[in-house]
C-alpha cells in the first residue's frame, strides 16, 4: 500500500485503500499496522488533524478497529 509521509512525532506515514477500507500506519518506531473497516472520511480527518498522534489515539486506537501488525 502506498503511504504518504506525515508531520508527526509518533506517525511516520499513512496510507488508505478505499477498496478494502484499510488504513495503514507506519510509526517512527518502525512498526507498520493495518486497521480494518476504517471509513475513508476518518482517513482524511487524520491527514487534516493538527496532531496526527492525538487523532490516531482518540479516533482509531480507542475506537478498537480490528488491526494487524504487518511489520
Amino acid at each position: 500500500m502506498l503511504r504518504e509521509p506525515v508531520s508527526s512525532s509518533n506517525l511516520a506515514s499513512v496510507g488508505y485503500d478505499a477498496a478494502t477500507a484499510t488504513l495503514e500506519i507506519e510509526f517512527h518506531s518502525g512498526g507498520i499496522y493495518q486497521y480494518y473497516n476504517v471509513p475513508e472520511s476518518l482517513f482524511h480527518d487524520l491527514l487534516n488533524a493538527p496532531s496526527k498522534g492525538k487523532f490516531f489515539h482518540q479516533y482509531i486506537k480507542k475506537a478498537a478497529f480490528a488491526y494487524q501488525k504487518v511489520r
